[in-house]
């Protein structure tokens, strides 16, 4: 049911009797092990404490205005997340652009001769960058030809081999002759928004991972694609949609406080009010969550979940009295602004223009007051939109995520566990466990998957094919 209302016994008869998984966590892992276990026809129950779904990626109201708590893209590349949105019938929501194009302004340039582009040509890989990056304004000639030797050899990086993990990405890019400028113009404009990282702070292995996925992999892998409904419309409604027609019991505001083991050799999960019994849990929640729930012995080094550290985004609204942006979004350089999207029409806004800025890796500002932060990005919007200069502010308001990614350090690799524990019929999910990718969407999507196939090879249950069709289109 969607509504929060518990039921004693499962909706579902999918399945052999007996045969019943809880997923503990109703964010995109745990909505994505649900869906892909129930397809296999097995009994489920999704349990969520809050009282929706989609985790950190949902959206609420503001008066009027719906508003996502952050932006979230995602790329072609992201093969798990395009299948997620087309199980829950979401993809014609969230589009791809046909072809990558982002616009760079740079704010200490003189008016007009702010903007450059980072956009693919129809070429192959890695000639389809290759005019992009040679009349890239905001880098020099020799900056240019430097960042196209330092790409090459990102190219020939080995993303299985263990040593990058252990090196932070800034050592590797000034080893490898990038300026400063460069890796702000550049590295960074694309690393932080990825990574939720700057590059001296990022593991070598994951910032590979990023470039040679989005930017190596395919000529259209880094094409961006976003929501053009609010978040909640995707990760709550229409995945509350599916599960229902998967058969799935979804619960909301049920908070897990205990999973062991009981004398069948099953499982049962503790909420306030009822115990559930089942061959497999599946746990997709925080690391910290997780750690607090793991019965003893379930991880030969569970400390090591505590070790995974966050970073937090913040994200800055912003409604206007009329029209002040003509794109959809923009990156920014020399300013504090990184990235700024028209949420206008998703946010159903009738009247004037609605930005978000979207401010990753931002310890220093997390915590910062509402007013300072007005004083300080309104004066930046200013010096970056013209047409802001004699449009009247009509609301300004901030979002805080401070744990909305796990922190992408050097070393964060060997923390990151796979789907299996020690404990027969006990798996884990969400982004930060072992996908191979930073903390996205995209992560937490396969980290669901998975979930779900372990389980099920647990179970004896075969996979769905059509589960599994996105490695193939990787």
């Amino acid at each position: 049911m969607t509504d929060g209302t518990r039921h004693k016994e499962p909706r579902n008869t999918a399945g052999p009797a007996g045969r019943h998984t809880v997923v503990v966590g109703g964010g995109l892992a745990g909505v994505t092990a649900a869906l892909a276990l129930a397809d296999a026809g097995v009994r489920v129950t999704l349990l969520e404490g809050r009282p929706r779904l989609g985790g950190l990626a949902f959206s609420f109201q503001r008066g009027e205005l719906t508003v996502d708590n952050g932006q979230h893209v995602y790329l072609r590349c992201c093969t798990a997340y395009r299948w997620f949105l087309e199980r829950i019938d979401g993809a014609a929501l969230a589009p791809l652009q046909d072809r990558l194009d982002v616009p760079v302004l740079d704010a200490t340039r003189p008016e007009g001769r702010r903007l450059g582009r980072l956009r693919r040509d129809a070429l192959p890989v890695p000639l389809h960058l290759g005019r992009s990056l040679a009349t890239y304004p905001h880098l020099s000639l020799a900056e240019r030809a430097r960042v196209g030797r330092a790409a090459l050899a990102l190219g020939a990086l080995d993303l299985a081999d263990p040593t990058l993990d252990a090196q932070d990405f800034g050592s590797w890019l000034t080893a490898h002759g990038q300026s400063a400028r460069a890796v702000e113009a550049l590295w960074d404009l694309v690393g932080v928004a990825t990574l939720n990282a700057v590059a001296g702070d990022a593991s070598l292995g994951l910032a590979a991972m990023v470039f040679k996925t989005g930017l190596l992999s395919g000529p259209g892998a880094a094409d961006i694609g976003w929501a053009r409904v609010p978040l909640g419309e995707l990760h709550d409604r229409l995945a509350r949609r599916a599960l229902d027609s998967a058969g799935v019991r979804t619960e909301v505001r049920s908070r897990v406080t205990s999973v062991s083991t009981n004398e069948n050799g099953g499982w049962s999960v503790q909420v306030p009010g009822e115990t559930l019994q089942a061959d497999a849990v599946v746990l997709a929640v925080p690391q910290r969550e997780a750690y607090a729930l793991l019965p003893t012995g379930a991880l030969d080094a569970p400390e090591r979940l505590l070790r995974i550290g966050s970073a937090p985004i913040l994200n800055i609204h912003v409604v206007y009295d009329r029209k002040v942006l003509t794109r959809p979004f923009f990156a920014a350089l020399g300013t504090p602004v990184q990235w700024v999207f028209d949420r206008t029409e998703a946010s159903g806004l009738k009247d004037g223009q609605y930005l978000a800025l979207s401010q990753s890796a931002a310890q220093d500002e997390i915590d910062a007051p509402v007013a300072e932060l007005r004083e300080r990005y309104l004066p930046e919007l200013r010096r970056l939109l013209p047409h802001t200069r004699g449009a009247e502010v009509k609301d300004f308001f901030v979002t805080r995520e401070r744990t909305a990614t796990f922190a992408p350090a050097p070393g964060v690799g060997c923390l990151r566990p796979g789907a299996r524990t020690n404990a027969p019929g006990l798996y884990l999910a969400g982004a930060w466990t072992a996908t191979g990718w930073p903390a996205t969407m995209e992560s937490a999507v396969r980290s669901g998957v998975s979930a779900a196939d372990a389980a099920l090879s647990t179970l004896g249950r075969p996979r769905p094919r059509h589960l599994f069709a996105f490695e193939e289109a990787a």
